[in-house]
């Protein structure tokens, strides 16, 4: 069994994320042994802030891998940050605090919900979301308020965000360059060795 722990910084991706960390990791990877237990939540500025809660987190979600297989997978948004900078940052930060661990840093363009803005036709195909011609991208400010305005019953970060997770079409998500990245850092959190 392979075991990916997550640090979110969103009460919605504490459900969310291990829905889609699964289903990438079984449907694209073919790797149905994966474990993705509760993720560690840690709002935003601490992730991004001086470490030492970030380091903490880290310790925590060490005591989950238990020294098996796996790694720690942190998402979060980039909001109005360059991904591009943010992000290694991020990843070399993870890497001085904790060298004894392998991690992954994703940031989702803009918002984690950029990646149903994506996927949004086969959204619309169940249902879930009112189908639109609109032109969007994952770089698109507010990608939550597009969410909640083409939702039939609006949506909710806690509600909706584990249930559209399950719905997308991980296919389709992929044409987010976010997206991209999260799949390959999956991808390399559940063919690392066990120490």
């Amino acid at each position: 069994m392979t075991t990916l722990v997550c640090i979110v910084e969103g009460h919605g991706e504490v459900e969310a994320l291990p829905v889609l960390v699964r289903r990438v990791a079984g449907e694209i990877l073919g790797r149905w042994d994966v474990a993705v237990p509760s993720p560690i939540r840690l709002p935003r500025g601490r992730i991004v802030g001086d470490g030492a809660e970030l380091g903490r987190a880290l310790g925590l979600a060490s005591i989950q891998l238990k020294g098996g297989p796996g790694g720690i997978l942190v998402v979060i948004d980039a909001d109005d940050d360059a991904a591009c900078q943010l992000g290694p940052t991020l990843q070399s930060r993870c890497q001085a605090l904790r060298p004894d661990l392998t991690t992954a840093v994703v940031l989702a363009e803009r918002e984690y919900e950029a990646w149903f803005v994506a996927a949004r036709s086969s959204l619309a195909a169940r249902g879930v979301l009112r189908a639109t011609d609109e032109a969007v991208s994952e770089t698109l400010r507010d990608c939550k308020g597009w969410v909640d305005r083409h939702t039939p019953n609006g949506y909710s970060e806690r509600l909706d965000q584990a249930r559209l997770s399950a719905q997308l079409d991980l296919a389709e998500a992929k044409s987010a360059s976010s997206f991209r990245k999260l799949v390959r850092e999956i991808g390399r959190l559940v063919t690392r060795p066990a120490p």
